[in-house]
C-alpha cells in the first residue's frame, strides 16, 4: 500500500473534509489529531463529535455512503496519508476484514445525522442528539439492499422488530428519501432505482425514543461531559464557512488532492441537471436549475435521451463556449478538460486526464478514476463525440490587444517552452560549426594533420544529424501547437462575431468582416513565430557577442559599429510603411466586399446583363489595391536594400581589419574565419530588424482591425444577469412602441399599441415600407425599440435573457438562407437528432414533402450553395419546415410565402393554422385573400396600425382594408 499513499501536511485549523463535498480519497492520520463535526438537522448547526488520532481513517464514510457527510478539521498540525478511492476499493475487495471494519460498520457522524433527521421530523424540541447516537452506535448494523424490485419479506435480516432501519444513501428507494425509516410491513414492495445498492443503518428502536434520553445522558455523562458542557464548540454553518475561508493560502500544500465537484443523480433528468450543476461549480458561474430542467425535459420528451448537441445549447445558455467534435479515444489526453462525454447511455464529465486514468464525474456513481487500459479496450478504435467547454472571459470589458491572446499562449506554455529549449539547442549546434572550422584550418590544414580531419569531419556530421532531428521535432511541436491556438482563437472570435447585434452587420460589408477575421492568422503567426525569433535572437546575440569579444575586442567593435545605422534606417522607414499598410488593408477590404457582393447575387448579375460594369468596378478597385501594395513593396525593398548594404559594409570591415590582425600575428586565419561566421550570426538579426519592424506594424494594424469586432459588445452582454424567459404561453403586448433605424431618421414604427391573447393567428398586411417586418423583428429583439416596451406573457422582453427568448420564437424571413448540403440537413439544422417522422411531418405542414419525394434522391438531394438548385418557392417551404421542426412557442412568418403560388400559400396557411392552433402566429403577407380566416388582421400604413379586427369586421368598416380588397378585386 505504501506505493499508493501520498503524504502531505494539514496545518492546524485547516479543513480536511467538508460536509456536502464528495471527495475521491481517504486520509489516514500518520501524525497529529483532528476533530470531526456532525451537522444537526434540528438546529442547523455543526456539533463536535470526537477527536481522532494516529491510525484513524477519515473520509471512508463519505465513500461508503456515496455523499459527503463528514466534516473534519485539523486540531494540531497533521501529517496525513492520502489514498485514492480506486485503490481504497481494491484493498477492501482484497482484505474482507478491512471491509468489515470500515464499509460494513456505521460511522458516528453517519448515525448522528440520521437520528437527527428522525428527531427533526417529529418536532420534539431541543434534544441532544450526541448521547443518543453514541450509545446506539454499539448496537448499530449495516445492510445493503440490492437494486431492483423486491418485497420486505424477502430480506430476513430486516425483519427484526427491535431494529429500526434508516436509509443512509446509495440508490433511491421509491417514496423513501434518504434519512427516512422503512416500515415493518412484510409485504411492502421495495423498488430500488439506479444501479447502486441502498445502504441501510439499523439501530435499536428504543434509541429513537425520547423518553430514554435522560437515562442515556446519565449513562455516558462522564464520557461526554467536557464536550457537551462547552457550548463554544457548537458553531453555526455560517461561522464554520467563515473560518474555512480565512485559512491562509500559503498553508495549503500545492500537491494536495484536487477537489472535483460532485452532484448525485439517478434518472436521466437528474443526471443532466447534476452534470450542469457540477460544471457551474467548477467554472464558478450562475446555475439556473429551472431553465435547465425545462430544456432537458423537452429534449427527453422529443428524443428520449440526452444528446451532446442539446447539452451544447444549455452550456451556451450558461455562458460557456461549447465546441462539439468527434475524436478517437487516444486523442483524449490532448483535449482541454473538463468536457462532457456520452457514458454508458448517460452523461459524464471528464475532469482530468493523467497517464494512468481519466477522472470522471458520473452522477450515478461519484468521482471515478477510470483506467486508461479499460477505456481503450471498451472503445477500441471507434471515435467518440465530446463536448469541449471553454470558460467565458473573466473581463468581457477588457479592450482587445495582445493581452487578449495571452491565455491561449499561457495554456500551451509547456510546449512552447519545449520549442524554445529545442531552438536553444539548435543555436548551440550552430555555434559548434565556426569553432570546428577554426580548428580544421589552424590544426588540420596548416599543420597537415589528416587523421584529425577524419575525427572532426565525423563530429561535424554527428552535429548536423542531431541538429536536423531536433529541428524536425521542434517544427512538429510548433506546428501542432500553433494549429491548436489557431483553432481556439478562431472559434472564440467567430463565436463573438455571431453574437454581435444585427446593426453591426448592417453597417459592415461582408467582405470587410471576412478580411478582418483573416487578420487573426497574422497575429497568431507573429506571437508564435516572430516573437519567438526575437527572443532567440536577443538571447543568442549576447552569447555570440561574448564569443566575439573573446576572439578580438577590436573586431567586435568594428562589427557592431553599423548597428546604430541599422536602427536609424528602421525608424526612418517605419512610419511610411505603417501608413501604406493601413491604406493597403483598406483597399483590399473594398475589393473583397465588391467581389462577395457580385458572387452572392450572380443570378441577378446575369439576368440583368450587368457583368461588364461590375467587372470594371472590380478592376478599378483591384488596381487601387495593387498600386498601394506596389508602393509598400517598393518602400520595403528600399529598406531591405539599405540593410543588406550595411551588412556587406560590416563584413568588409571585419575582413579588412581582421586580415591586418592576421598579418600582425595577433589573430590566426581560422580564428578570423570563425569570427566572421559568428559576426554574421549577430548582424543577421539586425539585418532582419527592418522586416521585423514591418511585421510588428502589420500585426498592430491587424489587432486594430480585429478590435473592431472584439471590442463591439455582444447583443446579450447587457442582459447576462437577466432572468431567463419562462416557457412562453403566447400573450404578446406592444405598449407605445416607437422605432427608427437612425436617431435622426424617419420613424419606421410610431405609437404601436397591440394586445394579443395566447393562440391568436395574426395576419399583418399593408403596402411595402409600412413597417410590417420591423414590427415582428422587434419581437425577436433583432432591433431594440427607441421607446415603449414589448411584453410576452407580461415579461418585458428587454429584461429577460435574449437567447432564452429567441429559443422559443421561430422566425422565417422572406429570403431565409439555405446551406450547402442535403434537404434533410437543412430541415434538421437546428435539431439534428430529430426522427424521420418529425422531419416528414414538418415538411408536410410546409407543403414540401411532395416535391421533395419527386426529386431524384428525395430528402438526401444535394441543394448546392444557398439552395441554388431549388426554386424560390421550394427554398421558402424548406425554411418553413426547418422552423416548424423546432416547435416554437411563437411562430413568425415574415413574407415567408411570397414566392409561392396562391393555392400553395393557402395550403401552407391552412396547415399552419391547424398545427399551431394553440400557439401565437404572426403571418406577414401582401396577399389579403390568403388571410381572411385569421383570428386578427392588422392593417399597417407608414409605420402605424390603421386598422385591426377580423376580416368581416374590417369589411364592415369600409376603410383602408376594405378599399384594398375592392381594388384587388377590380384588378381581377
Amino acid at each position: 500500500m505504501a506505493q499508493e499513499l501520498r503524504p502531505f501536511r494539514y496545518p492546524m485549523g485547516e479543513v480536511i473534509f467538508r460536509k456536502d463535498e464528495q471527495l475521491s480519497y481517504i486520509v489516514i492520520i500518520y501524525q497529529g489529531q483532528a476533530r470531526t463535526l456532525g451537522f444537526n438537522p434540528c438546529n442547523q448547526e455543526f456539533t463536535p463529535l470526537e477527536m481522532v488520532g494516529v491510525g484513524e481513517v477519515l473520509g471512508w464514510v463519505n465513500l461508503a455512503r456515496g455523499q459527503g457527510c463528514e466534516t473534519a478539521i485539523a486540531s494540531t498540525d497533521i501529517i496525513g496519508l492520502v489514498l485514492d478511492e480506486q485503490d481504497f476499493n481494491e484493498y477492501l475487495e482484497k482484505y474482507p476484514s478491512l471491509q468489515a471494519k470500515l464499509r460494513n460498520r456505521c460511522a458516528f457522524v453517519e448515525l448522528f445525522e440520521l437520528i437527527g433527521y428522525q428527531i427533526s421530523q417529529k418536532a420534539q424540541g431541543e434534544i441532544d442528539i450526541k448521547p443518543l447516537a453514541s450509545l446506539a452506535l454499539e448496537d448499530s448494523q449495516i445492510y445493503y439492499l440490492p437494486p431492483g424490485e423486491s418485497f420486505y419479506v424477502e430480506h430476513p435480516d430486516l425483519q427484526n422488530s427491535q431494529q429500526a432501519w434508516l436509509i443512509s444513501s446509495g440508490g433511491k428507494i421509491v417514496d423513501h428519501p434518504i434519512g427516512s425509516r422503512l416500515t415493518l410491513d412484510p409485504w411492502q414492495h421495495l423498488e430500488v432505482e439506479g444501479t447502486h445498492s441502498v445502504r441501510l443503518v439499523g439501530v435499536p428502536v428504543e434509541q429513537l425514543t425520547v423518553r430514554e434520553q435522560k437515562f442515556l445522558e446519565e449513562d455516558i455523562e462522564e464520557e461526554t461531559e467536557k464536550e457537551t458542557d462547552d457550548k463554544s464548540y457548537v458553531i453555526s454553518e455560517t461561522e464554520f464557512l467563515a473560518k474555512y475561508q480565512q485559512i491562509p493560502r500559503e498553508l495549503l500544500r500545492k500537491n494536495r488532492p484536487k477537489i472535483y465537484p460532485y452532484v448525485q443523480g439517478n434518472t436521466p433528468l437528474q443526471v443532466g441537471i447534476a452534470c450542469f450543476q457540477m460544471l457551474s461549480i467548477y467554472f464558478k458561474i450562475p446555475f439556473r436549475p429551472e431553465v435547465i430542467q425545462r430544456i432537458l425535459v423537452e429534449q427527453l420528451e422529443s428524443h428520449g435521451n440526452l444528446s451532446l448537441i442539446g447539452c451544447g445549447h444549455i452550456a451556451e445558455l450558461m455562458g460557456l463556449n461549447p465546441q462539439q467534435m468527434t475524436v478517437p479515444a487516444y486523442v483524449f489526453p490532448r483535449l482541454r478538460t473538463p468536457f462532457l462525454i456520452q457514458w454508458q447511455d448517460s452523461l459524464a464529465i471528464v475532469y482530468e486526464i493523467n497517464r494512468h486514468s481519466l477522472i470522471l464525474g458520473i452522477p450515478e456513481r461519484g468521482i471515478v478514476h477510470w483506467p486508461w487500459g479499460d477505456l481503450l479496450e471498451e472503445w477500441e478504435d471507434s471515435e467518440q463525440e465530446v463536448l469541449l467547454l471553454y470558460p467565458p472571459r473573466e473581463n468581457s470589458q477588457e479592450k482587445f490587444d495582445l493581452r487578449w491572446f495571452l491565455p491561449s499562449v499561457i495554456r500551451y506554455r509547456r510546449v512552447l517552452i519545449e520549442v524554445l529549449v529545442a531552438s536553444f539547442v539548435v543555436q548551440l549546434f550552430a555555434l559548434v560549426n565556426p569553432l570546428m572550422i577554426q580548428v580544421i584550418i589552424d590544426k588540420v590544414i596548416i599543420q597537415n594533420s589528416p587523421s584529425t580531419l577524419q575525427v572532426l569531419g565525423i563530429l561535424l556530421l554527428i552535429v548536423a544529424i542531431f541538429e536536423s532531428l531536433i529541428s524536425t521535432l521542434r517544427t512538429y511541436l510548433f506546428t501542432d501547437t500553433t494549429n491548436r491556438i489557431d483553432m481556439s482563437l478562431g472559434s472564440e472570435i467567430i463565436d463573438h462575431l455571431l453574437r454581435l447585434p444585427l446593426s453591426y452587420f448592417e453597417k459592415q460589408p461582408v467582405g470587410e468582416i471576412a478580411t478582418r477575421i483573416n487578420e487573426l492568422e497574422r497575429v497568431r503567426r507573429f506571437l508564435t513565430g516572430t516573437a519567438l525569433t526575437v527572443v532567440l535572437d536577443a538571447v543568442f546575440s549576447v552569447v555570440y557577442l561574448v564569443v566575439m569579444v573573446v576572439y578580438s575586442p577590436l573586431l567586435t567593435l568594428v562589427s557592431v559599429s553599423i548597428i546604430p545605422l541599422f536602427i536609424g534606417l528602421t525608424l526612418l522607414v517605419a512610419p511610411i510603411i505603417r501608413q501604406q499598410l493601413r491604406l493597403k488593408a483598406k483597399r483590399h477590404a473594398e475589393t473583397q466586399s465588391h467581389l462577395v457582393s457580385v458572387l452572392s447575387g450572380v443570378q441577378t448579375v446575369k439576368a440583368q446583363n450587368i457583368e461588364n460594369p461590375l467587372r470594371e468596378e472590380w478592376q478599378d478597385r483591384y488596381a487601387r489595391y495593387v498600386t498601394t501594395g506596389f508602393r509598400t513593396i517598393i518602400m520595403s525593398n528600399l529598406a531591405n536594400a539599405g540593410s543588406k548594404f550595411l551588412n556587406k559594409v560590416s563584413g568588409l570591415l571585419v575582413i579588412w581589419v581582421g586580415a591586418y590582425l592576421v598579418l600582425q600575428g595577433e589573430l590566426t586565419l581560422g580564428a578570423l574565419i570563425a569570427f566572421r561566421i559568428v559576426a554574421g550570426y549577430v548582424t543577421s538579426p539586425i539585418l532582419r530588424l527592418s522586416q521585423l519592424w514591418q511585421n510588428f506594424q502589420e500585426t498592430a494594424l491587424s489587432l486594430e482591425r480585429l478590435a473592431d469586432i472584439a471590442d463591439t459588445p455582444q447583443e446579450s452582454e447587457g442582459d447576462r444577469k437577466n432572468i431567463p424567459m419562462p416557457l412562453i404561453q403566447g400573450s404578446v403586448e406592444y405598449q407605445s412602441v416607437y422605432f427608427r433605424f437612425k436617431s435622426y431618421g424617419t420613424w419606421q414604427l410610431r405609437n404601436i399599441n397591440l394586445e394579443l391573447i395566447p393562440g391568436t393567428f395574426v395576419a399583418i398586411v399593408g403596402s411595402s415600407g409600412a413597417g410590417k417586418s420591423t414590427l415582428t423583428k422587434l419581437l425577436c429583439r433583432l432591433y431594440e425599440p427607441e421607446s415603449g416596451s414589448i411584453l410576452v406573457d407580461d415579461y418585458d422582453i428587454n429584461k429577460v435573457e435574449i437567447y432564452s427568448l429567441r429559443r422559443q420564437i421561430g422566425m422565417v424571413l422572406q429570403d431565409s438562407l439555405l446551406f450547402e448540403g442535403t434537404i434533410w440537413d437543412n430541415i434538421a439544422l437546428a435539431n439534428p437528432e430529430a426522427s424521420a417522422e418529425a422531419v416528414i411531418e414538418a415538411a408536410t405542414i410546409a407543403e414540401a414533402h411532395e416535391f421533395i419525394m419527386n426529386l431524384p434522391n428525395g430528402y438526401d438531394t444535394k441543394i448546392g450553395e444557398r439552395g441554388g438548385s431549388l426554386s424560390g418557392g421550394q427554398r421558402q417551404r424548406i425554411a418553413i419546415a426547418r422552423t416548424v421542426l423546432s416547435k416554437p412557442r411563437i411562430l413568425v412568418l415574415d413574407e415567408a410565402t411570397s414566392a409561392l403560388d396562391y393555392e400553395t400559400e393557402r395550403k401552407v396557411f391552412t396547415n399552419l393554422t391547424r398545427a399551431f392552433k394553440d400557439y401565437t402566429v404572426f403571418f406577414v403577407t401582401h396577399r389579403l385573400n390568403t388571410v381572411k380566416s385569421a383570428d386578427l388582421i392588422i392593417m399597417m400604413e407608414a409605420g402605424e396600425i390603421v386598422e385591426q379586427g377580423t376580416h368581416r369586421e374590417l369589411m364592415e368598416r369600409k376603410e383602408a382594408y376594405y378599399h384594398n380588397i375592392v381594388n384587388l378585386q377590380s384588378r381581377r
